[in-house]
């Protein structure tokens, strides 16, 4: 006989999202449930998998206890960042002039999820079903009810779809979705420089796409190209040293000779968009509830953020009231929609904007940035939302 689970708030994915709303509810009342496919691994070397975390990103990484563990010696801080235009334009953002310790932390994926995965096993009143594949999912009107590869049954009053951009639960729970292809993919590779970075982050929008160099310890850097699909195809199939040689053309040479770290990797691009991030006792977190071009660095910074939106209205529950109740759930898509929508937006507008095109459309766009580059106060609003998520 299968054996039933009974939880109050089920995660389904242990990814980045998934693994912080568990560790950001450690101490509620709640049972917690997680259900995930596999038990992370590290890389073996360096991981051409990194993100940019934004100083609220690192702010809740601290206080759910993961970010004072990771290795720091592993951590690049980016003190500046120089975004150059396909032509003349140029600007220029400086964590001194806007008053911060940094603008974001370099961090490889592996090590934030290690930490994480580390972190909810020690937990109590969660339990971690790994390896475990969800196959039915069904609503009623007081539980959810999850079955499972194994024929186990799990039932939640609320459960959460952490389960990036093809959700599975998201399909189950008939939430519609809109993919928008960019046509692109995003290449990635790590590399040893010859010269100092100096915590510098450079991006370049090119003809070719938009290519991003982010700082790591050591004279390392990580790249990530976002290239048409032909050619991010070209630049994976390339030996490591005409690779090196492509890449730091491109950059100009800004750090000298590049050698390769990592090999290079590359995953489409698109865009997506939820009709709501909220169902009947269900809700969504990370990519099951939004994805977008990776050019600002923010995707699982609004991830990050929707896990500690979505634990500040769960943690504090009186025991009497239902984590599944609707005003909950349309209290924390209320407090999501508005930096969801700006960073889609916006990330989507500046890809459309400097995809080459007409030579009138290009004098315009380097303008622009020329002008917001001379003038620091709105430049400076621009890193604080970034940073921050208001001015």
């Amino acid at each position: 006989m299968s054996k039933q689970l009974d939880f109050d708030v089920l995660i389904v994915g242990a990814g980045l999202a998934g693994a912080s709303l568990a560790a950001s509810l450690r101490g509620s009342a709640l049972s917690v449930g997680v259900v995930e496919g596999a038990v992370p691994r590290l890389a073996a070397e360096w991981d051409a998998r990194i993100y940019a975390i934004s100083p609220a990103s690192k702010a809740f990484l601290s206080e759910i206890g993961a970010w004072e563990h990771l290795d720091h010696a592993r951590i690049g801080p980016v003190y500046d960042m120089r975004i150059f235009g396909d032509r003349d334009g140029r600007l220029d953002f400086s964590s001194y002039d806007c008053g911060l310790e940094t603008l974001a932390w370099i961090v490889e994926a592996s090590r934030i999820q290690m930490e994480l995965w580390e972190t909810i096993k020690r937990q109590h009143r969660l339990t971690l079903l790994c390896p475990a594949r969800p196959t039915g999912l069904s609503f009623d009107e007081q539980r959810a009810t999850l079955t499972l590869e194994d024929g186990r049954t799990v039932s939640a009053r609320l459960v959460v779809g952490a389960d990036g951009a093809n959700s599975w639960v998201r399909r189950q729970a008939g939430i519609a979705e809109r993919f928008s292809p960019y046509g692109e993919k995003g290449v990635v590779a790590n590399f040893q420089c010859e010269l100092e970075h100096d915590g510098c982050a450079m991006q370049w929008f090119l003809p070719e796409g938009i290519l991003a160099w982010l700082p790591l310890p050591d004279r390392r850097l990580s790249m990530v190209w976002s290239a048409p699909d032909a050619l991010a195809d070209e630049l994976v199939a390339m030996s490591p040293e005409a690779l090196c040689e492509r890449v730091a053309r491109a950059g100009g040479e800004r750090l000298g000779a590049l050698s390769l770290l990592t090999p290079a990797a590359a995953f489409p691009l698109r865009l997506m968009r939820v009709e709501r991030p909220v169902g009947h006792r269900l809700a969504l977190i990370g990519d099951a509830a939004h994805a977008i071009h990776p050019l600002s660095g923010h995707g699982i910074n609004l991830g990050f953020q929707d896990a500690r939106a979505l634990a500040a209205r769960l943690a504090d529950l009186p025991t009497w009231r239902d984590p599944g109740e609707t005003s909950i759930l349309d209290s924390y898509a209320r407090a999501r929609a508005e930096e969801t929508l700006l960073m889609q937006y916006t990330t989507d507008g500046l890809n459309r904007l400097f995809r080459p095109t007409h030579p009138f459309v290009a004098r315009i766009r380097n303008l622009g940035l020329n002008l917001t580059n001379a003038m620091p106060v709105i430049r400076n609003m621009l890193v604080r939302y970034a940073v921050s998520g208001h001015f």
